[in-house]
């Protein structure tokens, strides 16, 4: 028989120590990591699936971030466009509430020194970053969007501004005659006759005539340019009338209704029947100039402003009257970066402006959440904005408190939402849903996240109890083997053999 001493059966131990030891580390990571290997050759068979779950995390979890992000820009943009609602209402208003005409030392009301406060509270707004990106730049988001108040209205150097800009198109729609581009010559027997002096988009536009003068006939407009013509076959009865329709040069209507009277003089907007039609048609002719005059000084000047605004704000690039001279002026040119101020600094494509700034915030789903401070709702607000705070008048103008009256009128009514036209509240909506989406994208990339996680645990992660036990059932087990050991190694031979007799 073989005896096997105690070295051999001391190395045989070693060797058992010093595996049970590997476990204990490998048990002791497992329980720190919660990861039953350290790299995929670990997982076996399953590490190509686990390659595949660890990849789709990463791309749910880089979803998840870019739909906080954009929620922020979305919430950001909300706020800004409320308080760009907010700025349109105080100016209405205070137009509403405004009372008796009066002047400050600037040629201004009281309402058009608010609306100026305002009108720089909408263009800081639309400057508005989130981060570094300007979010009413389209998508030349490093960019500002909006030049600054003093530019836009007073211009820069050789840059003219909208004060100029509305001065220009003052002269063009009023011309030099004082009716508004319009020729009202001398009645011509019992014919009243009444044109455009060309075919330009300035002054008054004949729209149309309409009578009930007994023994009349009326004819156009027609014609290049237009023109309307009266011809009065006998005198008409007092009473009767006779109405031209106009065009102003904002597009809106203004009507001059004129009547037949016996009185001499006559009345405001009345004209007298004489002893011949060829006297009455002088008398009519007579007050349709008086009436188209009066126009000229008091509606027209606003109209015209407000169109000037139009063209500056709304026009890409921006419109102004050719000239000098302006008077004469038979058309409106593209202002260039050389001598026009571009109120509007950032990227103007043809992408749609939702379309400027894209975000995939889930494996399909993708959401539009670009803004332009140009966009037709935007523009109209600054636009009107501006006009009341840019226009001066003179304490000394008869006609100032009729002509500020017309224009804080139309600035009243241009702020009211429009049929048809993009509102504030329409953006909102859009931008409402690109919220909605991003949310819901959010809660759906969350659970996503939860079950990629769990069938990742079931592949690569450990039972932490288990793993305890285990840890504590080899801990034990290495500690009785090491003092199994430590006594082996200190037998020898001597220890087995018996004492010998005395």
């Amino acid at each position: 028989m073989s005896i096997t001493g105690p070295g051999s059966i001391t190395a045989l131990n070693i060797q058992a120590v010093n595996n049970m030891n590997n476990q204990l580390n490998t048990l002791s990571t497992e329980l720190s990591t919660n990861q039953a290997a350290q790299t995929y050759s670990g997982l076996g068979s399953q590490a190509g699936v686990a390659l595949s779950l660890n990849s789709q995390l990463s791309a749910i979890t880089g979803y998840s971030n870019t739909a906080t992000t954009v929620g922020t820009t979305l919430s950001v943009a909300q706020s800004v466009l409320t308080q760009l609602g907010s700025s349109g209402s105080s100016v209405q208003q205070a137009i509403n509430q405004q009372g008796a005409f009066s002047l400050n030392n600037n040629g201004q009301t009281t309402t058009q020194a608010a609306a100026s406060t305002q009108l720089g509270e909408i263009l800081s707004l639309l400057n508005t970053q989130v981060g570094d990106n300007y979010i009413f730049s389209g998508s030349a988001n490093t960019t500002p969007s909006v030049a600054s108040m003093s530019d836009i209205l007073n211009g820069n150097g050789a840059q003219v501004g909208l004060t100029q800009v509305i001065a220009q198109r003052s002269q063009a729609d009023q011309g030099s005659s004082g009716l508004g581009r319009l020729l009202i010559p001398a009645a011509s027997g019992s014919t009243v006759s009444i044109s455009e002096d060309s075919n330009s988009p300035f002054g008054f536009k004949l729209a149309g005539v309409t009578s009930s003068l007994t023994g009349a006939t009326t004819s156009g407009p027609s014609g290049s340019p237009p023109s309307i013509s009266v011809n009065l076959g006998s005198n008409p009865n007092a009473g009767d009338t006779i109405a031209f329709a106009l065009t102003m040069p904002d597009g809106s209507s203004q009507t001059i209704s004129l009547q037949a009277t016996t009185a001499s003089p006559p009345g405001a907007n009345q004209f007298t029947i004489g002893t011949t039609p060829a006297d009455t048609a002088t008398n009519l002719q007579a007050a349709l100039s008086s009436a188209v005059g009066s126009l000229d000084l008091t509606a027209l000047p606003a109209a015209s402003a407000v169109a000037a605004a139009n063209n500056f704000f709304s026009s890409d690039p921006p419109q102004r009257v050719s000239g000098p001279p302006y008077d004469t002026s038979t058309s409106l040119v593209n202002g260039t970066t050389a001598n026009t101020v571009f109120w509007y600094t950032g990227e103007n494509g043809t992408t749609p402006a939702r379309q400027t700034a894209t975000a995939q915030v889930g494996p399909s789903m993708t959401i539009s959440y670009g803004m332009r401070a140009n966009e037709q709702a935007v523009s109209t607000l600054v636009a009107n904005v501006a006009v009341l705070a840019t226009t001066t008048y003179s304490a000394s103008d008869p006609n100032a408190a009729a002509n500020y009256q017309a224009l804080s009128q139309k600035v009243t009514a241009n702020l009211s939402p429009q049929a048809g036209t993009q509102s504030i509240s329409d953006i909102e909506a859009d931008l409402a849903n690109a919220q909605t989406t991003a949310s819901n994208a959010s809660k759906l990339n969350t659970q996503t996240q939860t079950t990629l996680q769990d069938m990742l645990q079931n592949i690569d992660g450990v039972n932490q109890t288990q793993v305890g036990e285990q840890l504590m059932t080899l801990q034990n087990s290495l500690d009785a083997s090491l003092s199994v050991t430590a006594r082996l190694a200190q037998l020898s031979l001597v220890n087995y053999l018996a004492p010998s007799a005395g």
